[in-house]
C-alpha cells in the first residue's frame, strides 16, 4: 500500500526530491535512536564494571593495612631493648660487716714479675713467645745462636776424651810395673839381682802410680770444662723461671741480648716480661691520719675502676712500716680473696676498710643470697622484682630484698652469677628481648 502512494506520489510532478528526503530524515531519526540506546548500554556495563573495580581496591587496601598493623606489632614484639647488666655476687663472711670505715684508692700489682734475659751475651736466634700467652715454669721462651758453645763443648770433650785414654795407658804401665816389682823382689830375696835393681823397680812403680794419680785428676779437669761447656750451651735456652703470662715482648730473632746493659741501644738486656697473675694484689696509700682504722687481715671490699659494679672480696695483708714523708701516706697491701681473669696489673682500683676486722675470728655468719645493684631491684605490683638475663630475654624474678652495702644490695631468690638488668625501665616486661649494652 506504502508502494503504492509513493507510486502516486512519484507521478506527482516535482515532489520526487521532497519525498527522498523526507525519508533520509526518517532513517537519521532512527539511527539516532539506536546511537542513543547503545550509549545508555555502555554507561549501565561501565557503572557496574567499576563498582566491582572500586570493591577490589578496597579489599586490598584493607588486606595491606591489616597486613601492615601485623608486621609493627610482629616487629614491636621482637624489638631489642638495649640493656646495662651486672653480676649477682655470692657474699662471703667478710660481707658481714656493717659498713666502710675509710677508703682508699690504689692499683692492682704483682708480687712476682721478672723480665727474662739470657745470662750469655748472643744473638737470639728463635723468640717463641707472644704477649698474652701463659708460660709454664721451664718452658723454652727462646734460643741463642749456640755455635760456638757447641764447639767449646766439643773441644772440652775431645780433651776428655784424651784424658782418659793417657790414664789408661799409665794404668797399664804401672800394671807391669808392680808385676816386674814382685819378680825383682823374689829375685833379691834370692840373691838374684842386687838391691839396687830391687829398688829401681820399686821407684818405677812408684813414679808409674804417681802418673796415674795425676792423670785422674786431668781428667777430672777435663769432665769439668765439659760440665762448663754443657752449662754455657744451656745458656743459650732461655726459659720461664715461674709459670705466668707474658705481658710484653721486648726482642726479636737476629738481635743482641745481654745479662748487661751495653751502651748505644744497640744490646737488648731482656727478652720478655713475665706475670704471675696469681700473685696479684693492691697497693694503696692510705692517709697517715686514719691509718689508725686500718688492721691486718681486715675485710676489704675492692672495686677496679673497670668495672665499677664488680665487688672484690679482700683482705688487708700487711701494712708497710714506713711513711711516705712527701705525701704522708702509708702503702698498705691488700690481698685479693677472688680470682679472675678480668683484675690485670695496673688496674686503678678503689677500696673499702670494712668494719669487721677479722672475719675468720669474729665468727661471722656467711650472708644468705646474693648481692645486686641497689638500682636493679625496682616494684611490680607492690613485690620487688629484678630483671634477670636469660636467653637474651628479660624475666621478671621475684625476690626479697635485703640489707643495702655501699651502692649493693642483698636480695634472696637468685642464683650467683646470673646477669641482671641494673636500671629497668618502667616499660620493661617479662619475656622482653633485649641487647646488652657495652658500655
Amino acid at each position: 500500500m506504502r508502494a503504492r502512494q509513493f507510486a502516486e506520489v512519484d507521478t506527482a510532478p516535482g515532489t520526487s526530491c521532497k519525498i527522498a528526503a523526507m525519508q533520509d530524515e526518517v532513517d537519521k531519526s532512527r539511527l539516532l535512536r539506536e546511537l542513543r540506546l547503545d550509549q545508555t548500554q555502555r554507561e549501565e556495563q561501565s557503572s557496574s564494571s567499576g563498582g566491582a573495580r572500586g570493591r577490589r581496591v578496597v579489599i586490598v587496601s584493607i588486606v595491606a593495612v591489616l597486613l601492615i598493623a601485623a608486621a609493627v606489632i610482629y616487629g614491636l614484639r621482637w624489638r631489642r631493648v638495649e640493656v646495662q647488666t651486672a653480676s649477682a655476687i655470692e657474699p662471703s663472711a667478710s660481707s658481714a660487716a656493717t659498713g666502710s670505715v675509710l677508703q682508699a684508692t690504689g692499683y692492682v700489682t704483682a708480687r712476682r714479675e721478672a723480665t727474662v734475659s739470657a745470662q750469655i751475651t748472643g744473638t737470639l736466634k728463635q723468640v717463641l713467645i707472644e704477649e698474652g700467652e701463659r708460660v709454664e715454669a721451664g718452658q723454652v721462651l727462646a734460643r741463642l745462636d749456640d755455635t760456638a758453645q757447641r764447639a767449646a763443648l766439643a773441644q772440652a770433650q775431645a780433651q776428655l776424651a784424651a784424658a782418659q785414654a793417657l790414664h789408661a795407658q799409665y794404668q797399664a804401665q804401672l800394671e807391669q810395673a808392680r808385676r816386674d816389682l814382685k819378680r825383682s823382689q823374689g829375685l833379691f830375696e834370692a840373691d838374684a839381682v842386687s838391691r839396687q835393681d830391687a829398688e829401681q823397680a820399686r821407684t818405677q812403680a812408684d813414679a808409674l802410680e804417681a802418673q796415674v794419680a795425676a792423670q785422674e785428676k786431668q781428667i777430672e779437669l777435663a769432665q769439668a770444662q765439659v760440665d762448663g761447656g754443657r752449662v754455657q750451651l744451656d745458656y743459650t735456652v732461655i726459659r720461664a723461671p715461674f709459670s705466668g703470662v707474658i705481658v710484653a715482648k721486648a726482642a726479636q730473632p737476629g738481635e743482641i741480648v745481654s745479662p748487661m746493659s751495653a751502651g748505644g741501644g744497640f744490646t737488648r738486656t731482656g727478652v720478655g716480661t713475665i706475670v704471675d697473675m696469681d700473685s696479684l694484689e693492691i697497693d694503696v696509700d692510705v692517709n697517715e691520719a686514719y691509718i689508725n682504722r686500718v688492721q691486718p687481715r681486715q675485710s676489704v671490699r675492692a672495686v677496679l675502676d673497670a668495672y665499677p659494679d664488680w665487688a672484690i672480696p679482700a683482705h688487708v695483708i700487711a701494712i708497710i712500716p714506713t711513711a711516705d714523708r712527701s705525701k704522708a701516706t702509708v702503702k698498705v697491701r691488700i690481698g685479693l680473696d677472688q680470682k679472675d681473669p678480668r683484675i690485670l696489673p695496673d688496674m686503678g682500683a678503689s677500696v673499702s676498710f670494712l668494719e669487721s676486722a677479722d672475719p675468720a675470728r669474729s665468727g661471722a655468719a656467711k650472708p644468705k643470697g646474693v648481692f645486686v645493684p641497689a638500682t636493679a631491684v625496682v616494684e611490680r605490683d607492690g613485690h620487688s622484682v629484678v630483671f634477670a638475663i636469660e636467653d637474651d630475654h628479660a624475666r621478671e624474678r621475684s625476690v626479697q630484698s635485703g640489707a643495702v652495702n655501699g651502692d649493693l644490695r642483698l636480695v634472696e631468690g637468685l642464683p650467683a652469677g646470673v646477669q641482671v638488668v641494673r636500671h629497668p625501665s618502667a616499660d620493661l616486661r617479662d619475656g622482653t628481648a633485649v641487647a646488652i649494652s657495652k658500655e
